[in-house]
């Protein structure tokens, strides 16, 4: 799925903030948690609020470059594994770790660090079909040919009415 989608789901800074804290309000039963993993880039933001929510201290992350180029998933690259400190909690297999990330679009990030954490409890802010089955929470599900604008992503510009942009 690329940019140029005709499925565009802009998502402005107090939306995500308010999906952010509806995902806590989901985990807050699923717990308890001990430490949260953040999949970077895009997990940084909901595990930031996540931690918040939930009152969780312990913050790791996994680095994963999958976008290259902004527009299309590439191979999947492990740039920084999780701290043994993390890995070292309940089971050793991810038992009481929250795992927590933006996006799950193909599953393909998340299956790669299912594979570190089994255990895991997974949640993303929003899931797309192809990667569903592999997050145990999350707030949105949007078709696999939609494409996210994340706040981060973007600036303030005019958006055309949707007729427009749909040639008939």
């Amino acid at each position: 799925m690329s940019p140029t989608s005709p499925k565009a789901f802009p998502v402005s800074w107090d939306q995500f903030h308010r999906d952010c804290r509806a995902l806590a309000w989901r985990l807050a039963s699923a717990g308890p948690f001990e430490a949260i993993v953040c999949i970077t880039r895009g997990g940084l933001v909901p595990a930031a609020i996540v931690a918040r929510e939930l009152d969780l201290r312990l913050i790791e992350s996994v680095c994963i470059a999958s976008y290259h180029d902004y527009k299309n998933q590439g191979e999947l690259k492990v740039l920084k594994d999780i701290a043994p400190s993390v890995k070292a909690i309940g089971d050793g297999k991810g038992q009481g770790v929250l795992v927590v990330d933006d996006l799950t679009d193909t599953g393909k990030t998340a299956k790669i660090v299912r594979d570190m954490l089994p255990n895991a409890h997974f949640a993303a802010v929003y899931a797309k079909p192809a990667g569903r089955p592999l997050i145990d929470t999350f707030v949105t599900e949007v078709s696999q040919d939609t494409w996210i604008y994340f706040p981060w992503d973007m600036g303030l510009a005019y958006q055309a009415p949707i007729r427009e942009g749909s040639a008939g």
